[in-house]
């Protein structure tokens, strides 16, 4: 079954761990493939997260000018509406791209006006998300969540914290996620991928986030899927993602499907594009080849992710009633 053609929305896509091949030549015309693939592209199996991320390190390099935010952000809304993407939330941290002295200020600026000329020659609906990481001090995670706050209503849709959550603790992040939070700026947390349910039961309680990104391992706590449905928790689910980084072995063992049926708002998601190597249409495929998903489910899952997402309530609608009618429903946001 083809689902290039559908409408979609997407949640939790990584900046700097999208770069396509053809916006690297631009960067670097004597790269090769071969030299792309074994530098960007993590292999299909990492010994775990931290192994994984590790490998997010090529991508970030070749993003510290303002050219080169310019263009990968452009790319990557192209990729986007090659896939019918109706909406999509991009996130980055922006303090990993000030090491050729780009202010905070300058990268964000960039990745903002490149979104909005790329929304316009696509159209592609794109919000950013400011993101902060979970080795950064109590300092430096503030300081992002100020970014996320100055931007906020200016491109900005949220504040995040990605990185390794199973070697640093959340307190350090504590304030920075009470800054936002006070300020208005819609809050997620990667967690419950490399540590289990207590990871998401503390992004819920100690950072008050509307949403988990990953947040697979839930399945492993029935009071915690209770939580998520009664409140309507919404997970950023990467199914490829989490079968690279060892969470599970294979797909066949991934919760997705036992977690949709349990009643837990969530979307499908790629995470980074190059370093999982995949599309939307790769993950909605494998879903459709493992537990028979259809058009139904995927229809579903995007009216979940929109529900969810970070945009003024207003703009919500007609970006459902574009999904149902792709899928051949009629609207039900």
């Amino acid at each position: 079954m083809e689902f290039k053609g559908y409408p979609k929305v997407e949640l939790h896509l990584h900046l700097d761990c999208s770069l396509s091949f053809e916006v690297l030549k631009r960067f670097d015309p004597s790269a090769s493939r071969t030299w792309f693939e074994s530098n960007f592209v993590a292999p299909a199996k990492c010994l775990d997260l931290p192994d994984f991320l590790a490998r997010a390190e090529q991508g970030i390099r070749m993003t510290q000018t303002a050219p080169q935010l310019r263009a990968v952000a452009l790319d990557l809304l192209e990729q986007l509406r090659e896939e019918s993407v109706l909406y999509a939330e991009i996130r980055f941290a922006p303090l990993e791209h000030i090491r050729q002295g780009l202010a905070p200020e300058e990268v964000v600026e960039t990745v903002l006006d490149a979104l909005r000329e790329g929304s316009e020659t696509t159209g592609v609906k794109a919000g950013l998300i400011v993101c902060t990481l979970r080795e950064y001090s109590a300092a430096k995670s503030l300081a992002s969540a100020k970014l996320a706050v100055q931007y906020h209503g200016r491109g900005v849709v949220g504040f995040d914290m990605a990185g390794n959550e199973s070697d640093f603790p959340a307190d350090d992040h504590i304030e920075s996620f009470r800054l936002a939070r006070k300020h208005g700026v819609p809050c997620s947390a990667h967690a419950g991928e490399a540590k289990g349910p207590e990871s998401v039961w503390d992004s819920l309680r100690l950072f008050g986030v509307s949403r988990i990104g990953h947040g697979v391992r839930s399945i492993e706590d029935p009071d915690l899927v209770n939580e998520l449905v009664e409140r309507g928790i919404h997970l950023e689910v990467c199914p490829s993602s989490n079968v690279q980084i060892n969470v599970y072995n294979t797909l066949a063992e991934h919760p997705v499907d036992r977690l949709f049926r349990a009643g837990v708002s969530l979307g499908i998601n790629t995470d980074s594009r190059t370093l999982s190597n995949t599309t939307l249409e790769r993950e909605y495929q494998l879903l459709h080849r493992q537990f028979g998903w259809g058009p139904e489910e995927f229809l579903q899952c995007n009216l979940h992710a929109l529900r969810s997402a970070f945009i003024p309530e207003v703009e919500k609608p007609a970006l459902a009633e574009i999904l149902t009618k792709g899928y051949g429903q009629k609207s039900e946001l």
